[in-house]
């Protein structure tokens, strides 16, 4: 099944969040792969971190729909300097994972950020616990840089808490990348598996 692709808008965040918040947190999550119901509790994001995620400058929010209109997953690209970008905040329903739709949504992103920002490496940040997801990643193409980075603890606010205490633990990222293509702009379409997807502009 073939998803289609746009950029979304402040008005979209009140559908994105159930979304995310079922693909990592609570018991919803367990039907994926993606959960992180075993080491943290509560609200990954907010509605109005959502907003913040849309409205921020050389970053958009990807949502992917289904034949019949209906939300099934989506990302954010953020741009970091004139030849990288991070990958973040992917979520597909988990009632729906192990469809291929996970693949369609960050090959779509890959090309999006060749295609408009020129970008040749996208990188991401994925709890080191995750061996099945990091795994995942590796089988699409990504590395593992070697690089690791704090888990930002303060952000979990009041709506969020961790399921055992900080020491036991002991999350922090682990950093993967890829290169992603030769920094060229201005294709009209990508192709997502054997599927023609129009190119959304920025």
């Amino acid at each position: 099944m073939s998803l289609t692709f746009r950029l979304a808008t402040p008005t979209d965040a009140s559908q994105l969040q159930p979304l995310v918040q079922s693909a990592y947190r609570g018991d919803s999550s367990r039907a994926g792969w993606t959960t992180e119901a075993d080491l943290l509790g509560g609200e990954r994001i907010d509605v109005d971190g959502i907003i913040s995620k849309i409205a921020r400058p050389n970053a958009a929010v990807i949502i992917a729909t289904d034949p019949d209109g209906i939300l099934t997953a989506c990302c954010e690209v953020e741009r970091k300097g004139t030849e990288r970008a991070y990958f973040g905040m992917f979520a597909v329903d988990p009632k729906r994972q192990a469809g291929g739709f996970g693949r369609q949504v960050l090959q779509y992103a890959e090309e999006w950020c060749a295609r408009e920002w020129g970008t040749k490496k996208m990188e991401m940040s994925v709890i080191w616990t995750r061996a099945e997801l990091i795994a995942w990643y590796e089988r699409r193409g990504y590395k593992k840089t070697g690089e690791t980075r704090a888990f930002p603890w303060e952000e979990l606010g009041e709506q969020g808490w961790a399921l055992r205490g900080k020491e036991e633990l002991d999350l922090y990222f682990e950093v993967l990348e890829k290169e992603i293509g030769d920094g060229e702009k201005g294709k009209s379409e990508v192709v997502v598996g054997q599927v023609e997807v129009a190119a959304v502009a920025a």
